[in-house]
């Protein structure tokens, strides 16, 4: 290799970023644009020694200059927005806020432009010469769409809910925004995480054994990541920390070698959770040294650590337990996303190189945070149609730790908005509008200064109460990022009641007999049993990211029509939660719980209301045949709206394993006063099938259940008084399906 070429592969090394080389591309195919990428990618496979191949293999993969190899850190997150950059960034809803708008399109362009901020802050990195640093890479470890089967876990409000189903719409919608749509390259690289079966508790992550029937696994666990990898064509997977079944995920035959590679093809790249590959040797304690942890873990698929395992593949290579060839199989994967982020080719051929950081919270952005941040939001009560707000309310006494919390409202994995806009500020720029403010409280204890006893006395004057509280993200949460107060440990909650606290001071204040809302920032189900029997009017406003106070504000006043929907089921009791360590889904979620409920998943109302009728369907069908489906839905109140027109079958006359009911599709509605649709749904044979108790997905013949309407048939008759339903016969042989 000539002086020449080597100089400008030494110069793009140190920049952080290929540019054109086209006198190196005559003589080096992995820089010729024009070959086949397993062509290029081949070539530099075959330049690289064994150590400088290994050192490709952890999140912090140093530059290797003489082959163009620029520094990277393959370490980022960008669940609702770039998270913890040092650029100011735009902040969207937390992902359980996100799939309470039931809106997939509207979170399909919210990912778009989150992906525009990425490209911008990693083209900035490179200028700037800082790639090896956290958080400014291309790969993002989004989404997280384990099922949220348990309001205990602190983690559950990264994910978007307890439904299979919409768990996997708004996971598809946020890879396809964030991944892009050229041929040729990506945007960024999302990653589907944590697989597979993986919802808690946080504390014990790094030692649990979670296990599960082939049902609920087939059912439940896999369908969300089967569909992004098919569907949505992910570039990367993350494997959990914990076991399942005895063996630990990132080095799991069934789920790595069988699922993944074997039954669904998936070529992307697979990675571990931060020092998973760690928790053989100390958590689970399935090796006995690093060397035999490191090649066990990449034999099984783990393509890339985050960690530091990995730098004993060279002894693992000495001690014959894997061959370079083997490595190199990991490497081509790695590799092969380098290549499609474009980071080998003249930034002239990538579309997505010269994303400016103008970007960067741009009018637009702000816009959709605050559009969706308002879709987010669900009405859960409004006795007496006090809400919207009338003008007559002139004095409102606004109480509570999420009032005026701005950490709160970003939610965990999050970045840091130029303008992050609270329910307080939100208020106080309301005309016409006094605000009376304290906090009274933490989250689990009084502020010292606080006089429960004289609490009413402050606010007789005022003419409406409104209560922020809930939670926090710095409660709920990731362990050693969250936890520790009473009611809470290691990230997860040791109870679902509102804390105790917060009832007692709005107890305090309905002494006063005056209109309240509460408001709830959370990001699970919480108990709120007294304030539901209460308080008139109660908002669940989730982490509702930048824009969060001022959507409440447009809520509250009815600048918006609340149209979210639960994506989760709020249970009235602890009581009513099977043990948190057992992951079967026996009594959990509207799928299967036989209790009552305090507000059951799908539901939410609005300010105007809707009817359904005509619900069509054929009584009979033959196995093999595509189902068509129609209702109608009207607006009979006097405000334009919009509903979740939310469809679901029943196989338990067919097979009593089944869920009580399943939402097979969805779709969101805007009507004008008076105004009816028509809403259409084609179901495929797939669509109507179940899973067995041995984890096969058949249709079968039978009588199935088709239900049409705005909340989950499995919840009390209370909720479910217009839900249309029709039987359907399948007739004709059972039909097997195979994933």
């Amino acid at each position: 290799m000539n002086r020449t070429i080597c100089m400008r592969l030494l110069l793009c090394g140190l920049m952080g970023a290929a540019t054109h080389f086209s006198h190196a591309q005559d003589t080096l195919p992995y820089l010729n644009t024009g070959l086949p990428l397993n062509v290029r990618i081949d070539d530099l496979v075959s330049r690289m020694t064994l150590e400088e191949k290994i050192s490709q293999m952890t999140h912090t993969s140093k530059g290797i200059p003489h082959l163009g190899i620029p520094d990277y850190n393959w370490w980022n997150e960008c669940l609702h927005g770039v998270a913890r950059s040092t650029e100011k960034v735009t902040v969207f809803p937390q992902p359980i806020g996100l799939a309470a708008t039931f809106n997939p399109e509207e979170l399909f362009k919210s990912a778009g432009m989150i992906a525009d901020e990425g490209r911008a802050v990693y083209n900035a990195s490179v200028k700037k010469g800082n790639t090896l640093q956290r958080y400014t890479g291309l790969t993002f470890w989004t989404p997280n769409v384990n099922i949220f089967r348990d309001p205990r876990w602190g983690r559950g409000h990264e994910t978007y809910g307890e439904d299979p189903y919409l768990t996997s719409e708004m996971g598809i919608a946020m890879v396809k925004g964030l991944q892009g749509d050229d041929p040729r390259y990506l945007k960024v690289s999302a990653c589907a995480k944590h697989f597979a079966v993986h919802s808690g508790p946080e504390p014990q992550r790094h030692t649990f054994n979670a296990t599960a029937s082939e049902h609920d696994l087939y059912e439940t666990y896999l369908p969300a990541f089967y569909r992004l990898v098919k569907e949505a064509k992910v570039s990367g997977v993350m494997c959990a920390y914990n076991r399942f079944n005895g063996q630990p995920c990132c080095g799991s035959n069934l789920f790595l070698r069988k699922v993944l590679l074997h039954d669904w093809q998936f070529d992307g790249y697979v990675t571990s959770d931060c020092w998973a590959i760690t928790d053989f040797l100390y958590g689970h304690k399935t090796h006995p040294d690093s060397i035999s942890a490191s090649a066990d873990a990449v034999l099984h698929g783990t393509d890339l650590e985050c960690g530091d395992v990995y730098r004993s593949l060279g002894k693992a290579v000495e001690a014959g337990l894997i061959t370079e060839d083997q490595i190199d199989i990991s490497l081509r994967k790695l590799l092969k996303i380098r290549f499609r982020l474009g980071m080998f080719d003249p930034p002239s051929q990538v579309p997505y190189a010269n994303i400016p950081q103008s970007v960067l919270e741009c009018r637009p952005h702000q816009e959709q945070a605050l559009k969706i941040a308002r879709q987010s939001m669900v009405l859960l009560k409004n006795d007496r149609n006090l809400l919207p707000l009338s003008h007559k309310y002139r004095k409102i006494a606004l109480i509570g730790p999420n009032a005026y919390n701005e950490t709160t409202q970003l939610g965990n994995y999050n970045g840091i908005p130029s303008n992050n806009v609270t329910l307080l500020e939100a208020l106080q720029q309301e005309k016409g509008i006094e605000v009376v403010y304290d906090a009274v409280s933490d989250f689990t204890r009084l502020n010292k200064d606080a006089d429960l006893e004289h609490l009413a006395d402050r606010y007789k004057d005022v003419d409406l109460i409104i209560y922020a509280g809930g939670i926090s993200p710095l409660l709920e949460g990731e362990e050693g990022d969250a936890g520790g107060a009473e009611g809470f440990i290691g990230g997860d909650r040791t109870t679902i009641q509102l804390p105790a606290v917060q009832t007692e001071v709005m107890k305090r204040l309905s002494r006063l007999n005056k209109p309240m809302v509460f408001v709830c920032m959370s990001g699970s189900a919480i108990a709120c049993n007294w304030e539901s029997e209460n308080i008139p009017a109660i908002i669940q406003a989730w982490y509702g990211g930048q824009a969060a106070g001022m959507a409440l504000a447009d809520i509250l006043f009815g600048r918006y029509n609340p149209s979210g929907k639960l994506p989760v089921t709020f249970y009235r009791s602890d009581a009513d939660l099977p043990p948190f360590e057992d992951y079967s889904m026996s009594n959990r979620t509207y799928r299967y719980f036989k209790g009552d409920v305090l507000y059951p998943f799908g539901y939410g109302l609005s300010y105007t209301s809707f009817k359904y009728s005509k619900l069509q369907c054929p009584q009979e069908m033959q196995i093999g045949d595509s189902l068509t489906v129609s209702v109608e839905v009207k607006n009979t109140g006097k405000r334009t709206g919009e509903d979740v027109v939310q469809l679901y079958l029943s196989h338990k006359a067919i097979a009593p394993e089944a869920p009580i009911c399943q939402l097979v599709r969805f779709q969101k509605v805007a009507l004008q006063p008076g105004e009816q649709k028509t809403v259409v749904f084609k179901l495929s044979t797939h669509d109507l099938a179940y899973v067995d108790d041995c984890g096969n997905t058949n249709t079968a013949p039978g009588t199935v259940t088709v239900y049409a309407g705005n909340v989950c048939p499995s919840a009390p008759e209370r909720f479910t008084s217009r839900i249309l339903s029709s039987p359907v016969k399948l007739k004709g042989e059972t039909k097997c399906f195979f994933y």
